[in-house]
C-alpha cells in the first residue's frame, strides 16, 4: 500500500471540496471553505477592540481590526492528529511568508511532528496558494508519496498568476503589505491601482484612471494570461459581488480553454488588508 499524505495549507487559498481525497487535508480560515468532509480548519485570528475572534465569527469594522497568525501549537496539534489517524506525511502549502507568517508557524510545528512534514510557501495566496493545493491534493489521492505530492504543488506553482484590484492602496499601505509597490503609493493613491504577485510579494502592476477602466483591463490581464490552452479561473471578491459576477460572465465567453471558473468572496483576514471592493484573478494553466 502506498503511504498516506496529508495536504495542509491556510485558508488564503478559498478551495472548494475536492471529490474523491481520501487523505487528511489541514487549512486556516483564510481559506473561506463551506463545510468540507476530511479537511480541518485552523483559524486565524481576527483582532478589535481588544477582543480576539476566529475569523468566520468576525463581522465587524475591518478598518479596526488586525489579524493573528495560528500559533505553533495549534499547528503541532493538527500534525499530531493527523499522524494518529494515520498519515505517514504532510505537505504544509501557504500563502507567502512576504505576507504573513503562517508558514512560519507550521515550519517550528514541523520541526517536532510524529511524521515527516514538508512546509511549502506557495509565494502566493488567495487561489494562487489554493490551486497549487489542490494539484497536491489530487497526488495525494493518488496514492503519491509525499516528495511527489510536493513536486505537484510546486508546479502547479509556476503556472499560476493573480491579478487584482483595489479601490485605493490605503489599506495595504497600513498593513505593510504593499510590498515593493511602497515607493508608488504617494501617486498610486490618487488613481485605481491594478497589482499582481510577483515573487511572493503585491506589487503595483499599472496605474488606471477609473474603476471601470480598471476592471476591463483585469479581464484583459487574465485573457493574456490564459493564452489559448485548458485554464481554470478564480474570481474573487470582498464586498463586490456584482462585479465579480459581472466579469465572470465576461470572461467564460472569452476563454476558449475555460475548464472552470469559480466566484468566491474572501473573508476578514484579507479584508483588513485590502478594504472593501477588492476584486481578484487567478489563473491557472495546473488542470488536472
Amino acid at each position: 500500500m502506498p503511504p498516506s499524505v496529508a495536504v495542509v495549507t491556510d485558508s488564503t487559498a478559498y478551495l472548494p471540496a475536492v471529490p474523491g481525497v481520501t487523505v487528511a487535508v489541514v487549512t486556516d480560515s483564510t481559506a473561506y471553505l463551506p463545510a468540507v468532509p476530511d479537511v480541518t480548519v485552523v483559524p486565524v485570528q481576527v483582532i478589535a477592540g481588544g477582543v480576539s475572534y476566529d475569523e468566520p465569527l468576525f463581522t465587524g469594522d475591518l478598518t479596526a481590526a488586525t489579524t493573528s497568525r495560528p500559533t505553533p501549537e495549534s499547528f503541532a496539534s493538527c500534525y499530531a492528529s493527523l499522524a494518529a489517524a494515520g498519515a505517514t506525511g504532510i505537505a504544509s502549502i501557504h500563502v507567502s511568508r512576504d505576507m504573513s507568517g503562517i508558514a512560519d508557524s507550521a515550519l517550528t510545528a514541523a520541526a517536532h511532528a510524529p511524521v515527516p512534514v514538508e512546509v511549502i510557501d506557495s509565494r502566493s495566496i488567495a487561489m494562487g496558494l489554493g490551486y497549487p493545493v489542490l494539484a497536491a491534493a489530487r497526488a495525494a489521492a493518488n496514492g503519491a508519496a509525499l516528495p511527489a505530492v510536493t513536486a505537484a504543488a510546486r508546479r502547479c506553482m509556476e503556472t499560476t498568476r493573480t491579478f487584482f484590484y483595489v479601490d485605493t492602496l490605503d489599506a495595504l499601505r497600513r498593513s505593510g503589505r504593499i510590498g515593493t509597490a511602497a515607493s508608488l503609493v504617494g501617486s498610486a493613491l490618487m488613481i485605481k491601482p491594478l497589482l499582481h504577485i510577483v515573487d511572493g510579494r503585491i506589487s503595483l502592476l499599472e496605474k488606471v484612471r477609473t474603476s471601470s477602466r480598471a476592471i476591463a483591463r483585469l479581464e484583459d490581464l487574465a485573457v493574456h494570461a490564459a493564452g489559448e490552452g485548458p485554464v481554470e479561473v478564480a474570481v474573487q471578491h470582498l464586498g463586490a459581488s456584482d462585479r465579480a459576477e459581472a466579469l465572470a460572465e465576461r470572461l467564460s465567453k472569452r476563454l476558449a480553454g475555460l475548464v472552470e471558473l469559480r466566484v468566491v468572496e474572501v473573508g476578514a483576514v484579507i479584508g483588513v488588508h485590502v478594504g472593501p471592493g477588492m476584486l481578484g484573478l487567478t489563473v491557472t494553466s495546473c488542470v488536472p
